[in-house]
């Protein structure tokens, strides 16, 4: 009862929020790059916010289910096909035994996700089932996925109320340019001012040197005062780091926990999706914004996945039209 990986597609590892609490002995938090796909592949479902998903990078895998279940497709645009069919992504779908989902290179984005209603049989380690590929720490075994590997189901879970209104509308990802908004420092004050106008004022260009740990961008020097070398201290999620070189380097999931280059700016967590679905040669603005701005800004999203969640609760619209005409039906007859 569960699922047999046909093909592993590029990069396809089990992936959640992150294992938090360990960095102060070297672990890294790891977990999804795109968390806002990931946290709305689960609410479709009404999974647990912090449920375990297949994460996909590039060229998605092609998976065979051994039992029936409930699915959600988020993120990049890697035109899913099951049984020969295309299916919409950000939709609850139905899932029988033998069913073939496979997926493409991605058409927009750079990254999916799968949450499954029944759930990944992935033991927790350290608090979370996600992978960390440099330690071989959690997920399945430690490694991304391939062709053979076998997952299990841990419930059976084949029912959802409203299914028909568990749709919501895709994210897009198609836009070659895109403007990350930043808050500055931990040690912006190490950079001449020069050096803090080119960062903001300039274009950055995604270069090929971008995976999980993090994304080196091409583009204008950014002057320090003095060098860029510091004693090292910790990295946050988004963390910008500008080495010798000058060009700066946005730090990820799968980051070191301490760094010894300066940190110009952090970019606000609501717009790391938007660097994380990037492809090679897309263009980057950064922009900067106050603490409270960031902070309203996540607010503001999580009032968004709330109003999501009321959404896929209600009847749909094609539900409430054969509604409204059974009732001028039967107003008919009993008149």
């Amino acid at each position: 009862m569960g699922i047999r990986i046909l093909k592993g597609g590029m990069l396809t590892t089990v992936q959640d929020i992150g294992r938090t609490g360990y960095q102060s002995q070297g672990f890294p938090v790891a977990g999804v790059m795109d968390v806002r796909s990931f946290k709305i592949a689960n609410l479709l479902l009404d999974n647990p916010e912090n449920e375990a998903v297949l994460e996909f990078t590039l060229i998605g895998p092609t998976l065979e289910f051994t039992s029936s279940t409930i699915i959600a497709i988020t993120g990049g645009d890697f035109q899913p096909v099951l049984n020969g069919e295309p299916v919409p992504m950000y939709t609850a779908l139905y899932i029988n035994k033998g069913d073939i989902l496979k997926f493409g290179s991605a058409r927009t984005g750079s990254r999916g996700y799968i949450a499954f209603s029944s759930y990944l049989k992935i033991p927790v380690e350290m608090g979370s089932r996600c992978t960390n590929m440099k330690s071989s720490l959690g997920g399945f075994k430690g490694r991304k996925l391939q062709a053979g590997d076998y997952i299990n189901f841990r419930i059976k879970r084949r029912y959802l109320p409203f299914f028909l209104s568990r749709k919501l509308e895709p994210d897009h990802f198609d836009e070659e340019s895109t403007e990350l908004r930043v808050v500055m420092g931990p040690q912006d004050d190490l950079f001449t001012k020069q050096g803090v106008e080119t960062f903001l004022g300039s274009e950055y260009i995604v270069t090929s040197d971008f995976d999980r740990m993090g994304c080196r961008l091409e583009g204008p020097f950014i002057a320090s005062k003095n060098g860029s070398d510091i004693i090292s201290d910790g990295i946050a999620f988004g963390s910008v780091q500008v080495p010798a070189h000058g060009k700066p380097i946005v730090l990820l999931s799968d980051r070191q926990t301490t760094g010894g280059y300066a940190k110009i700016a952090t970019v606000a967590s609501v717009d790391i999706p938007k660097l994380v679905q990037r492809k090679t040669d897309h263009k980057i603005r950064f922009k900067a914004i106050s603490v409270q701005e960031a902070q309203k800004l996540l607010l503001d999203e999580i009032k968004e996945l709330d109003e999501m969640r009321k959404t896929i609760h209600q009847p749909c619209k094609e539900v409430l039209e054969c509604r409204l005409v059974a009732k001028r039906i039967r107003t008919l007859f009993e008149s």
